[in-house]
């Protein structure tokens, strides 16, 4: 049966997706860099976004799972096999992603993968702790703040560049996170996320945290083009944050991930996809839609059709 037939005769959308998915040709390789790896369940609802954004843009997804810590100098020395291949990973990963997590475990090596995408203008999203790292790596490298941290994991830290935030009592783990769904005003229209989420005012995510990028610092940043594009609705907490300078470098205060469907994929994951394969500026160009016609990186038969189209939704 042709893909065109197939999606005529089915009633279920998400079955001509699971159709047209396992006949995809073309890779594109997400290195996730966490250190809950070995429980990958811990991180199902980043592989399905990630998944479902693949599909969109007819790439079958190859995930490759990093232990941070993997990456760090004390392994190179205990065991630079491993090391040396979880570095051979990260090298060969069009893309980079840094997920949620607590604690200072492990958190090294996020720093190393993060440097390394920044650096070589590899496709990289930071979510909740990730781009809290994203900002601390940011500071030490290029602003040369070499003791700039977290107070989660330095308390006493003398460059607090994310801090906890104000409700939240130092040691009471339970009950003291901001939790649910928030709204992100973007305060600029020269932004990548607006753009993908439609260029839409502002946008409503989930959130899970209990530390936040120091305000008082956003200035030091900006003159630097590591701007803060998304903010909550007082215009105090750093919701979002974009490299000028690089093809996607984005970090999310909130987990977009939660609100990804198969229909319809999460724009800052979506994103990243996109410049991973080379296409977000075109994706851009077109206004944020895909069409029948859309061939992104050569004439093969990875194209959309239209039934496939027609039941597609990217906001």
């Amino acid at each position: 049966m042709s893909v065109a037939a197939y999606g005529s005769a089915s009633g279920a959308p998400w079955e001509f997706e699971i159709y047209w998915y396992e006949r995809l040709q073309k890779t594109c390789s997400i290195a996730l860099v966490g250190k809950y790896t070995k429980l990958r369940d811990c991180y199902v609802s980043v592989f399905k976004a990630l998944e479902h954004s693949a599909l969109a843009i007819n790439r079958k997804l190859n995930l490759l799972y990093i232990d941070s810590i993997d990456l760090e100098q004390t392994t190179e020395t205990e065991d630079p096999v491993k090391f040396h291949e979880a570095w051979q990973k990260l090298c060969k990963a069009d893309g980079v992603l840094v997920p949620g997590g607590f604690g200072i475990r492990g958190t090294l090596g996020k720093l190393q993968a993060i440097s390394w995408a920044r650096a070589k203008k590899i496709p990289f999203l930071g979510i909740c702790l990730g781009m809290q790292l994203a900002v601390i790596e940011f500071a030490r490298n290029c602003l040369d703040m070499k003791d700039a941290n977290s107070t989660e994991f330095e308390p006493e830290t003398r460059i607090p560049v994310v801090i906890d935030m104000p409700e939240h009592t130092p040691g009471d783990l339970g009950g003291s996170m901001r939790l649910g769904i928030r709204r992100t005003v973007f305060k600029t229209e020269n932004s990548i996320l607006r753009k993908l989420y439609g260029d839409v005012p502002f946008i409503e995510e989930r959130h899970r945290h209990r530390y936040e990028v120091n305000p008082n610092m956003i200035n030091q940043f900006e003159k630097h083009d590591l701007h803060f594009v998304g903010h909550d609705v007082e215009g105090e907490r750093m919701e979002i944050i974009e490299l000028t300078s690089h093809p996607y470098f984005v970090g999310v205060q909130f987990h977009p991930e939660f609100s990804s469907r198969p229909m319809k994929p999460s724009p800052p994951y979506l994103g990243l996809l996109l410049a991973a394969t080379g296409n977000l500026n075109t994706y851009l160009e077109q206004g944020c839609k895909l069409s029948p016609s859309d061939r992104y990186s050569d004439s093969s038969d990875d194209s959309f059709s239209e039934p496939r189209l027609a039941e597609l939704e990217i906001s």
